[in-house]
């Protein structure tokens, strides 16, 4: 689906930049834009889900990978790759923070191997819907 620029531009918007262009209008977060780790490449952006820290130990063994994983007292923050929050909804009580924005308390607890800090946003998903004890829920349907 694309859509018109402006007038007389002669560009077309497709929907993953309509996406980013709403995402860049939000109100900025209350938290810090996060740091990652040296060497530490985003080659898709990133965003953040925050879960209670109790949930965080049950979690782990149900990924096939951990990315960067960020805790303060109260909460972890999993590091996922910008926009993987687009089709999904978060059960609760999960926080999804755009831009990766986290408390300044927020200390790395894992670091993955590799340049990549991303956690796998569908197996977290499902991972986090076992933990809460929620259905998983498809918001929007996809299409081909």
């Amino acid at each position: 689906m694309a859509v018109s620029g402006c007038p007389g531009s002669g560009q077309v918007l497709g929907l993953d930049t309509l996406v980013r262009l709403r995402r860049e209008q939000r109100a900025p977060g209350t938290g810090e834009r996060l740091v990652l780790p040296e060497g530490m490449t985003v080659p898709l952006g990133c965003d953040a889900v925050a879960v209670p820290a109790r949930f965080g130990p049950l979690i782990v063994p149900r990924l096939p990978r951990v990315g960067c994983v960020y805790a303060d007292e109260t909460r972890w923050w999993w590091i996922v790759p910008a926009d993987s929050d687009y089709a999904l909804s978060w059960p609760a009580p999960v926080h999804y923070a755009t831009g990766a924005q986290l408390p300044e308390t927020a200390r790395l607890i894992h670091r993955p191997d590799g340049t990549v800090p991303y956690t796998p946003p569908i197996p977290l998903y499902l991972a986090l819907c076992r933990v809460t004890g929620n259905t998983p829920e498809w918001t929007r349907p996809l299409s081909a």
